[in-house]
């Protein structure tokens, strides 16, 4: 049983055809603002910093990598985020979070960062620091932005390339089962630079869902209050299903249908 047994219903009809055309879904209010908060407070300890006190802010970027802290693990497994995967992933077809995969931290009035190119995340690792992804999505279900800092359009939001999710599966597909590096992918995703942007902004404990192949990028900070993101990838139970004859696809196997039908 997972959470998501007893959560109030999330993602209407609606939302999930956005979804499936847009390649990321905003849930507010889908971490507890208290929890939140309580969140990014642990994570000025991890990065040794003070909120109040600029000097000790010292670099653009701090990151955080794979803390499994018990509060970052009880705002990845909210009721209403257990729910939402199921919607999106399908029921049984991934794990639930460990900890919250890159928590990325981003201050304000620091040379600018370097860590800002349009990518898709890889979702295995290929060794030397490397990591790959395939069309059947190997290792992952959902990319996941969980927002612990209102974030405003000047506080460095992740940008979206809306709808590129569609145009990776073909950019997949030649190298089959054995997939590509992200490197290598990242040299390939020119076809997707024609697609408007979208800026994943909000209050803290609102969380985007994305597809894991949506194009996405960071970018520096313009604004004055720090940003607190996690982008933990949704681990996969299996390899998504795309046969065409599948009687029941998932919102995220019926995206890269379309996609490789277009």
């Amino acid at each position: 049983m997972t959470l998501s047994d007893t959560a109030p219903p999330v993602l209407d009809d609606e939302q999930v055809a956005r979804f499936e055309e847009d390649g990321f879904v905003k849930v507010a209010g889908a971490i507890p603002r208290e929890l939140a908060d309580e969140c990014r407070a642990l994570a000025w300890r991890h990065i040794n910093a003070d909120p109040d006190d600029r000097s000790t802010w010292t670099e653009a970027v701090e990151f955080i990598f794979d803390a499994p802290d018990p509060l970052f693990v009880r705002a990845g497994n909210t009721p209403t985020l257990h729910a939402a995967y199921d919607r999106l992933a399908g029921r049984g077809r991934w794990h639930p979070l460990r900890n919250l995969g890159w928590f990325v931290v981003r201050l304000p009035g620091l040379p600018e960062p370097s860590d800002t190119g349009w990518h898709v995340d890889g979702s295995y690792p290929l060794g030397e620091g490397r990591y790959g992804l395939n069309l059947w999505s190997r290792n992952r279900s959902l990319l996941v932005l969980m927002l612990f800092s209102d974030v405003g359009s000047a506080d460095a939001p992740t940008r979206i390339r809306v709808g590129s999710h569609l145009d990776v599966p073909r950019l997949l597909a030649p190298a089959g089962r054995a997939g590509t590096s992200d490197a290598e992918l990242f040299r390939l995703l020119g076809p997707t630079e024609s697609r408007p942007v979208a800026l994943a902004t909000g209050n803290a404990g609102d969380v985007y869902l994305c597809h894991p192949f949506l194009v996405h990028a960071g970018q520096a900070h313009r604004g004055s209050v720090p940003r607190f993101l996690a982008q933990p990838p949704l681990t996969s139970v299996g390899e998504l299903n795309l046969d065409p004859a599948n009687p029941a696809p998932t919102p995220v196997e019926r995206a890269v249908l379309r996609g490789l039908a277009a």
